[in-house]
């Protein structure tokens, strides 16, 4: 363990860092890589043979063996393939070789990972291919490189491919605008991204004992304990020993792979915590998430711990979401929702505010498809999370602010200027000028928005592609006009009136768990897709597929590709579930009940032979055996349902949405009633109030 003064030389000691490559390659090489970077330029052979050799001379010296490509699947987690470093030599020997081809492809079997349709079983060929925007890393005694993953025939099977064109294009088509602004020297814009995430811990021996946490992630069963979150001890409290040991473990791990882990705290729930990094970019962001991920689960094993990572495994109390925190800015230093201080920043602010309304009003359903996954289902709308409805917070000044652009009068601010945007003298917004509303999909939070409709568990890279790619299509629409405009100042003010009137509709500053705004949001148009199996459709909606198209982010069969295999994980997930489901009801359930049934009866019949009264045992068993039958036909039900799901993928999500969820539902609620009339010894498995409250 090390200590506080020995940080710095922790952090990022298990990566090939801009720092390390600086000083082993030679200055040429590292020009090279620089302006790989900061233009996109290729490398050739001759370069990458270099990094190679410095990159596997450094990781023998830190005890690797390996090497992997490490890449991102249509799985939602991370896949890797190792080879030693060990090439053949004389006299039976071997030597440590890396060379420049090994480093920048690789070819690993493509045939079984989620496709969507686009490669065949019998199509193996894939390739990865270093991404040398994202650092190197050890881990395990491996050295893991960050790559792409995509078929023989050049399709992105991956989530890193799209996400780095999103990059690029928001990056070239915000510079559009800039140059208007009169910015000659910024060359890049980066998506940044601030992912906070939630996660439960769980003691490893009651986990090992329930089969639905072991095979789903989530409990399918367990009663509303006598404590839950009710009195709201638990959220910002003091850490318990045991995590805080956990927390301390898994923040110098994270820091050792360069992850600027930064907060850490309890969450609402009972054993619900929360660790929010540092904002970087989105590539690294994407990277770093994963990587986060992994190490909760990993490093809990080390404390006799689970990390749950699944968006609602408990029911009854608040389930786990990332929120992700995106915002723009350019290789100068600029944050551009950072509202500034004169009458151009905030005219330029203006404008990509009203580019990212518009956009949000437009492709609202698309970003609802972005979050919608089975586990998300089970959260979203819930007393933690936003509703399905997607809305924009900005908080009273900017609403004002935008209100008074739209109706064209009096912006008040404590010296009573009027608002003119670019020409006069719009104020300076501060910062944190809003409250933080935890209710909303979409919040305004200073310099940034805050998408808080993700799920714990899920890759961040969807979202923000789908942010970027749509932020692309509103500057790009902006730029059009603006460079033909022959007066810039009156152009620029009309476009940013008429946007925010056309587009207010999706700004929404209440509370959005209010009955009364989903009333209101159906009154203004507002989308309201409350599961996946309503939300998911949108991916192959005729604009969103024009849309990722048009700005190449994804082709079209790369983006039904990815409608497929969504529908279909939403579809296996649940089938996993409702099979779990039968066996725990079949082998442990239904014998436990009836044992604890059979002995009541025995108890009874006791009593009644010695003429002691047995209201209890008689009243208990008979209830215990009414639903027990109830329970049976219920198992009988889901297990018929389940033979019969479509094979087409859209009707089989809608399918399971409607009727094995609703089996389900039952089987739950009569079960979840067994359980507080059974005997805990006889009770299966560790009920909710050994889950939550033991760590």
């Amino acid at each position: 363990m090390s200590t506080p003064k020995h940080l710095p030389e922790l952090f990022g000691s298990m990566v090939f860092n801009e720092d390390t490559m600086k000083t082993r390659l030679s200055p040429a090489s590292y020009k090279a890589w620089k302006k790989c970077i900061s233009e996109g330029t290729s490398l050739n052979l001759s370069i990458a043979n270099e990094i190679a050799e410095a990159m596997k001379q450094w990781a023998v010296e830190k005890g690797c063996t390996h090497f992997t490509h490490w890449f991102q699947p249509m799985t939602g987690v991370t896949a890797e393939k190792h080879d030693s470093f060990i090439s053949p030599a004389a006299g039976g020997k071997v030597i440590m070789e890396f060379s420049g081809k090994e480093l920048v492809r690789g070819e690993p079997d493509a045939s079984s990972f989620p496709s969507g349709g686009l490669r065949a079983t019998f199509e193996a060929r894939g390739y990865t291919a270093w991404d040398p925007t994202s650092f190197a890393f050890i881990k395990d005694d491996t050295l893991y490189i960050p790559t792409l993953f995509f078929s023989y025939s050049g399709e992105a099977l991956d989530k890193k491919t799209p996400l780095l064109r999103s990059m690029d294009e928001v990056s070239r088509q915000a510079i559009r605008i800039l140059r208007l602004f009169g910015d000659t020297e910024t060359k890049r814009v980066t998506a940044s991204v601030g992912p906070e995430q939630e996660y439960f811990l769980i003691d490893k021996d009651l986990y090992a004992e329930r089969e639905d946490l072991r095979l789903c992630g989530r409990t399918l069963f367990g009663a509303k304990p006598p404590k839950g979150q009710e009195l709201e001890d638990h959220y910002f409290g003091a850490i318990r020993p045991r995590v805080a040991s956990y927390m301390k473990d898994l923040d110098e791990e994270l820091w050792k792979l360069g992850v600027l882990s930064k907060t850490k705290h309890n969450e609402v729930a009972p054993s619900q915590h929360e660790m929010a990094p540092i904002f970087s970019d989105a590539n690294t962001a994407c990277d770093h998430n994963q990587l986060t991920m992994e190490m909760m689960k990993k490093v809990a094993e080390r404390h006799d711990l689970v990390c749950l990572l699944h968006e609602k495994p408990f029911a009854g109390v608040n389930g786990s979401g990332k929120h992700d925190n995106w915002s723009l800015g350019t290789d100068t230093g600029k944050n551009l929702f950072k509202p500034g201080s004169t009458p151009s920043q905030n005219a330029q602010f203006l404008l990509f505010l009203a580019a990212f309304i518009k956009g949000v009003d437009e492709y609202q359903e698309f970003l609802r498809a972005t979050v919608a996954f089975a586990g998300n289902d089970h959260r979203l709308g819930a007393q933690e999370a936003p509703p399905a409805v997607i809305s924009i917070f900005l908080g009273d000044e900017l609403n004002a602010v935008m209100e008074s652009i739209i109706n064209g009068t009096q912006y008040t601010d404590a010296g009573k200027r009027t608002l003119e945007i670019g020409v006069d003298v719009l104020p300076a917004i501060p910062q944190d000028n809003t409250d933080r509303n935890r209710t909303s999909p979409m919040a305004f939070t200073g310099n940034k928005f805050e998408f808080r409709m993700l799920g714990s568990s899920q890759s961040i890279s969807g979202p923000n592609i789908a942010l970027n790619t749509i932020m692309s299509e509103e500057l790009e629409q902006f730029a059009d006009k603006l460079e033909k405009a022959k007066d810039f100042q009156a152009e620029l003010q009309a476009l940013v009136r008429q946007t925010l009137t056309e587009h207010q509709r999706i700004v929404f500053n209440g509370n959005g768990y209010d009955d009364a705004w989903i009333a209101e949001a159906k009154k203004r148009g507002l989308s309201n897709l409350t599961s996946t199996a309503d939300a998911l459709p949108a991916y192959l909606d005729e604009k969103n597929v024009k849309l990722f198209v048009k700005h190449g982010i994804y082709t079209k069969g790369e983006i039904e590709a990815r409608a497929e295999i969504h529908m279909e994980n939403y579809t296996t997930t649940i089938s996993i579930e409702a099979n779990t489901m039968v066996d725990m009801i079949h082998h442990q359930l239904l014998p436990a009940v009836s044992d604890y049934a059979a002995d009541l009866c025995a108890r009874a019949e006791s009593k009644k032979s010695m003429d002691v009264a047995c209201k209890y045992e008689v009243s208990t068993a008979g209830r215990i055996a009414a639903l027990t039958d109830t329970l049976l036909e219920q198992c009988e039900k889901l297990e018929k349902d389940l033979a019969e799901i479509p094979s087409s993928s859209e009707k089989a999500m809608k399918y399971t949405h409607e009727i094995l969820m609703s089996d389900m539902k039952a089987a739950r609620a009569t079960t979840d009633e067994l359980e507080t009339l059974t005997d805990k010894e006889y009770w299966p498995f560790p009920v909710y109030s050994d889950l939550l409250f033991y760590v």
